[in-house]
């Protein structure tokens, strides 16, 4: 029900994305979602990727400082009000959200959300019973 995820920690510089962007593809790497944090003097890339092990390896030989971490990817319909029903079901539980970002699926007919909670089973276990569905890591690899 989890997805690892690569965190990426990056100067605050130009150049630094398209470095990253540049070894994933000579790895031959997928990039399923990404999200980009910064503040004025880093900042922090968060990727889901196809091979997770070999990005991991890719960007540090590449001299980046990589982390993993588990998020949760859920699928909702891709229209109005999807992330407002998964965080609905969310502040019933009293759970925090960390962060999460978005992207939405080739045919356009579901977005997947991915959220990094306080508390991840419970998450898992509050979503399921109203009903979302919580991708495997190969679904979200696999899109």
């Amino acid at each position: 029900m989890r997805v690892e995820q690569i965190a990426v920690f990056l100067e605050n510089k130009s150049g630094r994305l398209a470095e990253i962007a540049e070894i994933l593809a000579e790895a031959g790497i997928n990039i399923r979602a990404l999200s980009v944090a910064d503040t004025a003097d880093f900042g922090i890339l968060r990727l889901i990727v196809d091979k997770v092990s070999e990005a991991e390896a890719a960007l540090r030989a590449g001299g980046f400082t990589v982390g993993k971490t588990n998020v949760i990817a859920v699928e909702v319909p891709d229209k109005t009000g999807g992330l407002a029903m998964v965080l609905k079901a969310i502040r019933e539980t009293g759970l925090n959200v960390e962060y999460m970002y978005a992207f939405v699926n080739k045919t356009g007919e579901n977005a997947v959300l991915i959220f990094r909670f306080d508390e991840m089973d419970r998450a898992i276990e509050a979503l399921q019973a109203e009903g979302f569905t919580i991708l495997r890591s190969s679904q979200i690899y696999n899109l």
